[in-house]
């Protein structure tokens, strides 16, 4: 088993504050979220528990992958609001073998952060690994259809992450960002949002940095309703998935 390493970055940090917030936003935005994710665990349940199966007659261990990421949340001082950057468990179905080693892909991310990945012809120009042999089967298939991801609605109700926002990363991503990166953390992660809709894999780091800190500019439930529909062409596309 590989060892597991921490990454030395501040786990609180105030990366947003304003004065008059549109507090209506946030409000819809939650009751959005909460009312979505529930009637969408509802119609998928069978679908989940057949995932869940699949999974289990695949390969030996868990059917559920917990895995720490970096995200934010709102706080008040006063009249102000911060967004703190903090940590939380987000849920996945397992799609690799057990116990996989972390390394390769930790590799493939400082590369990506610092510029050094360049597109993969295998995967048709996308910036992301390419005949991983620590996925399963089932795992690919799950990945192609963003299936593995379903499970995030429960951390969208628990209100760790949103339906709609930037994509939540992992500790070793956050280590290598430089000044002005952090500011794509000034929302709720979210299970889309523009990145996976516009760029998904095919754009560099900084574009992606770009994408994310014009969503936290422009965040409205407009724009939020936009991506959720723009998410279901993408998904059946399967546009940046394996």
């Amino acid at each position: 088993m590989a060892q597991q390493q921490t990454w030395q970055f501040p786990s609180h940090i105030a990366v947003m504050a304003e004065e008059s917030e549109n507090n209506l936003y946030f409000v819809c935005k939650r009751g959005m979220d909460v009312t979505l994710a529930c009637l969408l665990l509802i119609l998928l349940s069978p679908l989940l528990l057949l995932i869940a199966i699949l999974i289990k007659l695949d390969s030996p261990g868990p059917v559920i992958f917990s895995q720490e990421r970096v995200g934010s949340q709102r706080q008040w001082l006063g009249r102000t609001s911060l967004w703190v950057i903090r940590h939380f468990r987000m849920l996945k179905f397992r799609s690799m073998s057990q116990n996989a080693d972390p390394a390769v892909h930790e590799a493939y991310i400082r590369d990506f952060v610092e510029g050094r990945a360049r597109p993969s012809e295998e995967s048709d120009g996308k910036f992301k690994l390419t005949n991983d042999p620590r996925v399963t089967r089932v795992g690919r298939i799950l990945r192609k259809f963003s299936l593995d991801e379903l499970l995030q609605l429960v951390n969208v109700l628990k209100g760790d992450m949103s339906l709609v926002g930037p994509r939540p990363v992992p500790p070793y991503e956050v280590a290598g960002y430089r000044s002005g990166h952090h500011r794509r953390l000034a929302a709720l992660p979210g299970i889309t949002g523009i990145w996976q809709v516009k760029g998904r894999c095919r754009v560099t780091f900084e574009e992606m940095i770009r994408m994310d800190i014009e969503y936290v500019r422009d965040a409205s439930l407009l724009l939020d309703l936009k991506i959720l529909f723009l998410t279901i062409p993408a998904v059946i596309s399967r546009r940046g998935a394996e």
